[in-house]
């Protein structure tokens, strides 16, 4: 039998009308055209006009690249033909106003990753859809600052070696790939399941001595392997792309971690609550897996700003918990006790 195109998924989410769904799904295709155009520039590489330059830093202060506002004009161009209300994104200061009496709001980080641009890593595209709330055009902020429960549906592109779509409108977490010979999107997976239990983590561990306690111990444990407190040996990744890492995750397993730290800055994390941590974790939750800001659930933080930061824990559940644990209550930890009585690996 064969596979699902994303044509065929979205016409069966439709179901009977509805202004929202219908909304959802004109959007979501509006997006597939966007991300594919993406897709042509990024294939052309350093050959092309708006891969590699580098601008000034953009309203959160990341430093932006010429195909950064190229990812965000073609993203902002294609929701003007969307029944979008507002448009957020990582690289404006402030939501624009499309249309006040659309009802969808969304929010978007157009080109996730793009450090990694000129190492010919995997880049992507993140998106939430919001119901778009209040007076749009009064107080454009507004349907930005709901939590992540809200949202309606959520997703990221991924500019691999397939362009791929990770998608979920509230029920499960499906992958799609475009086929060229088709000329559309195809399921490849349905409803994936992150395994609860994992030998896998991703985190930057150049940031080590910057870590609370907490966090160093949980890897200090990790790395100690099959004779350490865990009695199993870990494996450790580490892409330095959102996108690349969860696509990750979702295909095998496995716990990421970016928490905040003691560096200028790094306190409250450095991924965007709004349009990185909230659409992840909507994907991972629908996918049976966790998502905390190392203790609180992210889909239930309140958002107070748009371009607002936060630490990020998510990936497989019972990880997810136990690194909860180390920072709440370790003294629960039963093969660890007390947490603090000896010394960590990578410490004198």
């Amino acid at each position: 039998m064969p596979a699902a195109t994303l044509d065929a998924f979205l016409n069966s989410y439709l179901g009977p009308p509805d202004e929202l769904r219908s909304a959802v799904v004109a959007t979501v295709r509006q997006l597939t055209q966007a991300a594919t155009k993406v897709r042509n520039t990024i294939n052309q590489g350093v050959l092309g006009t708006a891969f590699a330059g580098t601008r000034s830093a953009n309203a959160d202060g990341d430093i932006q690249k010429d195909l950064d506002i190229f990812a965000d004009d073609i993203f902002l161009d294609a929701m003007r033909h969307a029944p979008v209300a507002l448009y957020a994104s990582e690289e404006l200061e402030q939501p624009v106003l499309l249309d006040s009496q659309a009802p969808l709001a969304i929010a978007i980080d157009p080109l996730d990753g793009s450090s990694n641009i000129d190492t010919n890593v995997s880049i992507g595209t993140i998106f939430s859809l919001l119901p778009a709330t209040g007076a749009p055009d009064e107080n454009p902020a507004a349907s930005f600052l709901q939590p992540g429960v809200k949202q309606l549906g959520a997703g990221f592109f991924i500019y691999g070696p397939q362009l791929a779509l990770v998608l979920s409108l509230g029920s499960g977490t499906h992958v799609f790939v475009l086929s060229t010979r088709l000329g559309t999107f195809v399921q490849a997976y349905e409803s994936r399941i992150i395994p609860q239990r994992t030998q896998e983590f991703a985190i930057n561990a150049a940031n080590y001595r910057h870590w609370d306690e907490a966090v160093r111990l949980y890897i200090d444990d990790c790395l100690e392997g099959t004779e350490g407190p865990r009695g199993k040996d870990f494996n450790m990744r580490w892409i330095a792309s959102l996108v690349a890492d969860c696509y990750r995750i979702l295909m095998r397993g496995g716990v990421f971690l970016y928490p905040g730290d003691k560096r200028k800055g790094y306190r409250q994390g450095r991924l965007r609550l709004v349009y990185e941590a909230n659409p992840i974790a909507y994907l991972i939750e629908q996918a049976g897996g966790a998502a905390t800001d190392t203790i609180t659930r992210i889909l239930e933080i309140e958002p107070e700003s748009l371009h607002q930061r936060v630490p990020v824990v998510f990936g497989s559940a019972r990880e997810v918990a136990r690194i909860t644990r180390y920072h709440t209550e370790p003294s629960a930890i039963g093969e660890r006790a007390p947490l603090f009585s000896r010394r960590g690996l990578f410490r004198a």
